[in-house]
């Protein structure tokens, strides 16, 4: 079995706020070390349940902050930004399934540091259904015919995994109290936890389907402000619904819209709050 591993970094165990998981903050190079154990215990159980490949591709942010030589020694990483398909980058149909560590809710709701791959937006939709970055993600994996085996964050993501994909493994590290606070597992207890749930997981393989993407999606995202709305709708292609901050993109198939998503984000970073 091959598996392909994304891990985020809101998710994992006892980091709460911007502190833990911004590179400029105080908490933060605690954290990736956090963030590289929670990842080994998935990896390490993933190979003590007779995985032969696995790939983690780090996820967050510069998507640099997993510690390479921390990581168990069998593990290919992939790291550093410009991702073309980030979060997912080099996802395709020679896996067997994958697993999302570290993951969040969506933005507008509850959760631990919940948003939508960049602060400034409110919802994404892939046509009529609300979507973040479990989601889409969850999307792009199904395109290849990948099932999403488990997910692994805090309280809010696995309620969100568990509606989107029937028979999915979660692993609840941490309970939302409010955005910025939880009630967390030790990094000890945690470890027991993933290492348990993974073997679950890979098990039940057999049990969950892949999230199938429709064949031509509307992906439709709406922003904090105008002015973001603005600076996405640049993009070719978009247009923007009048009276709102929504900008849509009808895309080909989900691999397009994915990274549509990526450039529009990426434009809408460049407006200033004032």
């Amino acid at each position: 079995m091959k598996l392909y591993i994304s891990v985020d970094m809101e998710g994992i165990t006892g980091l709460v706020d911007h502190t833990h998981v911004d590179s400029n903050k105080l908490n933060y190079e605690r954290s990736r070390i956090i963030m590289t154990d929670e990842a080994n215990h998935v990896i390490t159980a993933a190979f003590d349940e007779g995985c032969e490949e696995v790939v983690v591709n780090d996820s967050h942010s510069k998507m640099n902050n997993l510690l390479i030589e921390r990581l168990h020694a069998d593990t290919q990483l992939i790291t550093g930004d410009v991702k073309p398909f980030s979060m997912v980058q080099g996802l395709d149909g020679s896996y067997a399934g994958a697993m999302f560590v570290g993951y969040h809710a969506r933005a507008s709701l509850p959760g631990v540091m919940s948003h939508s791959m960049i602060y400034g937006v409110r919802n994404m939709y892939i046509n009529d259904v609300a979507v973040g970055e479990l989601g889409f993600n969850a999307f792009v994996a199904g395109y290849y015919d990948v099932p999403v085996f488990m997910v692994a964050g805090d309280d809010r993501a696995a309620s969100e995994a568990e509606q989107l994909i029937p028979n999915i493994t979660t692993a609840i590290v941490k309970e939302t109290i409010s955005r910025s606070a939880a009630k967390s597992l030790t990094p000890v207890k945690a470890g027991q936890l993933l290492r348990e749930k993974t073997a679950l997981a890979i098990k039940n393989n057999g049990k969950v389907k892949p999230l199938t993407p429709p064949d031509r999606p509307l992906l439709g995202i709406e922003f904090a402000n105008y002015g973001q709305a603005e600076w996405a709708n640049l993009m070719p292609g978009t247009e923007m619904i009048p009276g709102t901050t929504t900008v849509r993109f009808q895309a080909k198939n989900i691999l397009e819209a994915y990274q549509a998503m990526l450039v529009m984000t990426e434009l809408a970073m460049r407006t200033t709050f004032c």
